[in-house]
């Protein structure tokens, strides 16, 4: 299976662009976000991608981080969900959109995503409400860092067995240390996961005890 490309953009079309690796094309389809934060023509590029084989067509999807590439899978677990609706949904939201979407349970921004009804945006809410903390939890380790810029003379690389380590932004890293540290006092991870993506859409870029400290505010019994 091809989990890594890296090679030179030969064209870039409405939802994919062919990757010129060695005098090989592949067709790649990528999200809107990832393709508006591509080079030009000519540009040396490496996607991470998923490799979709069905019966009668194979189709390569690429993603600027392994998260990424882990959300798309994620997705598309949804009934409903393929490819083309889990692209739309990490264009529209990104990674940080999804999980906290997912986690506060706002279906309302899964449907702003373009072919997204409502049916299926609450379906991705409440499938998935008890598994966006694994994923976030993922992030410290997958990383949220883009692949590292292509060189002309790269090859395809395989699928690593092993997750790969590469460094994540504080910002990940302290949402999974403080998602980490309220599961280990007890607390649900979808409910961890929910008061974590709030406080930290309340404070961006907030260090680990500051998000412990505010998701126990929100996770504290009312009244």
């Amino acid at each position: 299976m091809i989990g890594k490309l890296s090679g030179r953009i030969d064209y870039r079309g409405e939802d994919h662009v062919l990757i010129d690796v060695k005098g090989v094309g592949y067709l790649v389809y990528c999200s809107e976000r990832t393709l508006a934060a591509l080079p030009g023509p000519g540009a040396a590029v490496s996607l991470y991608t998923d490799l979709m084989v069905r019966e009668d067509l194979l189709q390569l999807f690429g993603f600027p981080t392994l998260l990424e590439k882990e959300w798309h899978r994620l997705l598309m677990s949804v009934q409903g969900v393929g490819a083309k609706a889990s692209l739309a949904i990490l264009g529209a939201l990104g990674c940080d959109g999804v999980n906290r979407a997912i986690a506060l349970g706002d279906w309302n921004a899964v449907k702003a995503a373009r072919g997204i009804g409502p049916k299926t945006a609450q379906r991705v809410v409440n499938e998935l409400k008890d598994k966006a903390a694994s994923v976030m939890a993922l992030g410290a380790t997958l990383g949220a860092a883009p692949v590292a810029a292509a060189q002309a003379d790269e090859v395809i690389e395989p699928v690593v067995a092993a997750p790969v380590r590469v460094a994540a932004p504080s910002g990940a890293a302290a949402q999974s240390e403080a998602l980490s540290a309220l599961t280990n006092l007890g607390y649900a991870p979808g409910e961890a996961a929910g008061a974590v993506a709030q406080a930290a859409g309340a404070a961006p870029g907030a260090e680990t005890p500051a998000l412990i400290r505010a998701a126990l505010k929100l996770l504290a019994p009312k009244g």
